[in-house]
């Protein structure tokens, strides 16, 4: 009886810490990337952010994505900037919960509305998800593609879309751990 009891609570907390870390991994636009065309503003509707997901934008060379405040934002200034990066494929992860705001560089282009505005909900981050790359301030960031439920864009300069990064390390490697973790018990009581 005390070893039926031990695996049911062993596989509660398997169970219970694997569906914390599993984090989203967001392609703005889509198929469509990060593009003037794209309406970023309907694609973000029925999204829910969450503190641990990340945010994959993939664009051409004739665009950049920077994070900027609310103020920047709203004025399209491309002169205040948290953060910038233009080498076509960069993501951001969304550490703290709160209003994130990103415009394209092109002036012109983020007052044809090519900005997006995402509220994050949830807690610090905590876990492997929370250390996925970010983008640089006054640079390019280093970062990398994931593989996602979405089609990788069809902008011209995006590298291979099966790299996968530690929110993806995050999400599949803990529900094999379940699996294997259950696997396990199972074993050990037989």
């Amino acid at each position: 009886m005390a070893r039926l009891i031990f695996m049911f609570f062993t596989l509660f907390a398997i169970i219970g810490f694997a569906s914390r870390c599993q984090a989203t991994t967001y392609t703005v636009g889509d198929s469509s990337g990060w593009d003037i065309s794209t309406d970023v503003d309907s694609w973000a509707q029925d999204k829910h952010f969450v503190v641990g997901d990340i945010l994959s934008f993939q664009y051409s060379s004739s665009h950049s994505v920077e994070e900027v405040n609310r103020d920047s934002y709203e004025g399209c200034n491309t002169t205040k900037v948290l953060q910038s990066s233009s080498n076509g494929n960069t993501t951001f992860a969304l550490t703290k919960p709160g209003d994130m705001y990103f415009i394209c560089g092109n002036k012109l282009h983020c007052y044809a509305g090519m900005k997006l505005h995402v509220v994050v909900e949830g807690k610090a981050a905590e876990g492997p998800a929370a250390s996925a790359p970010e983008a640089e301030a006054g640079g390019d960031s280093t970062s990398t593609t994931t593989t996602t439920a979405t089609n990788p864009s069809s902008k011209h300069n995006n590298p291979s879309s099966i790299v996968p990064n530690s929110a993806v390390f995050a999400t599949f490697g803990f529900k094999e751990l379940t699996i294997v973790s259950f696997t396990c018990l199972l074993i050990w009581i037989a």
